[in-house]
């Protein structure tokens, strides 16, 4: 809890959102919730809708069945980091003034994993779980990532970026660029986009155009990368200035790779835990996934994802600095079956973000001229 605080600490969780990933945040703010109910914590939900309104007092089951958050209270934040505290729009007042402890997002995709939530809460000044401002805006951006991965010696695929008016301006060019530099297959993502949202496999020319065209739709900047044999592996991890892995997971997709359907959608993709590799390999994919984690300067919690080569090669596919978060997903499975169990991680996370709170509160914010 917060220093001084001699009551339970008030959590408030954030959960919907703007972003593609609205269903998935709903539904890891569930299990969230569930856990939280039976510790000791005070809860506060505020569900944002698709078009970004804030409700206070609002559960993800009601905005599943309701779609619209017809219940609840249209809230605001004010920007006040000496008293942070929520605001009801209609000027009546809200549970003790609005104030809470500390944030928990439950926001997957863009407007809640991609660093402007984070910077918002940063000028309001609360504390909250998860990376900061520039290790979500690295995750969240597999450009930008990808480039301080290679900058840090951690292999990757090959690839190409591309921006949106490049391929709606000249198409052709486009492709021709990527066959000059990559074979097929090939896959085409959105930069800025989790879940596997908008992403294609392309095996020849004709994929390949439709696929642009797709990632397109989704972000104004499409990543191109070579498509590596080998098998997907993910790696969970927790922590902040000494971030410690899980044993790794293998996941067994039900489709040519793990899109979104076979994510959330096709019951018949299964995850392996642990994956059975060789001890040494097992260790490598640990000590990487802590690499990647400290390269893109994450927080709290992350999931590092991989390929295995036959050969046993490791090579990183992209870290997932808010993955998805209900019981059964490969994040919360991997720690339990390394020994930590869904409501210790929770605890622990609330306990990284309160500490990394008051690490950055002891830093100077202005200049102390020398005495002489």
């Amino acid at each position: 809890m917060r220093e001084g605080l001699a009551r339970p600490v008030c959590v408030a969780v954030l959960f919907g959102g703007q972003s593609g990933e609205h269903e998935v945040s709903l539904e890891s703010a569930k299990s969230l919730l569930g856990v939280l109910r039976q510790q000791d914590y005070t809860l506060r939900t505020i569900g944002i809708s698709r078009e970004g309104q804030w409700f206070w007092g609002v559960t993800p089951q009601e905005m599943q069945t309701q779609g619209f958050p017809a219940g609840g209270r249209q809230v605001t934040i004010l920007l006040d980091p000496r008293q942070p505290r929520f605001l009801a729009l209609d000027g009546q007042a809200l549970e003790d003034d609005g104030q809470v402890d500390l944030v928990f997002p439950m926001l997957h995709g863009s407007y809640g994993e991609d660093g402007t939530l984070q910077g918002l809460l940063e000028m309001s000044g609360w504390p909250y779980v998860g990376s900061g401002v520039l290790g979500s805006a690295l995750g969240m951006d597999k450009d930008r990532m990808k480039a301080v991965l290679v900058h840090a010696g951690l292999p990757v695929a090959e690839y190409l970026t591309f921006r949106r008016w490049q391929i709606r301006q000249d198409a052709e060019r486009v492709i021709q660029r990527i066959e000059e530099s990559l074979d097929y297959p090939c896959f085409v993502k959105p930069a800025n986009m989790g879940s596997s949202v908008g992403v294609n496999k392309a095996h020849g020319r004709e994929e390949l155009a439709e696929a642009l065209q797709t990632a397109a739709l989704y972000d104004t900047k499409i990543v191109v990368e070579q498509a590596v044999i080998g098998r997907e592996i993910e790696v969970s991890v927790l922590g902040n200035d000494q971030p410690q892995a899980s044993i790794p997971g293998e996941i067994l997709p039900a489709r040519e790779f793990y899109d979104y359907e076979a994510k959330y959608a096709d019951v018949s993709s299964r995850l392996r835990i642990p994956a059975e590799l060789p001890a040494e390999v097992v260790a490598e994919l640990q000590e990487a996934a802590t690499r990647v984690y400290q390269a893109v300067d994450a927080d709290g919690l992350s999931r590092v994802d991989f390929f295995v080569t036959p050969d046993n090669r490791i090579v990183v596919n992209e870290i997932n600095t808010l993955p998805g978060f209900t019981t059964i997903s490969m994040y919360t499975k991997l720690w339990a079956a390394s020994g930590l169990p869904y409501e210790d991680l929770v605890d622990q996370l609330i306990s990284l973000a309160l500490a990394r709170f008051r690490e950055q509160r002891d830093r100077r914010l202005k200049h102390e001229a020398k005495k002489r």
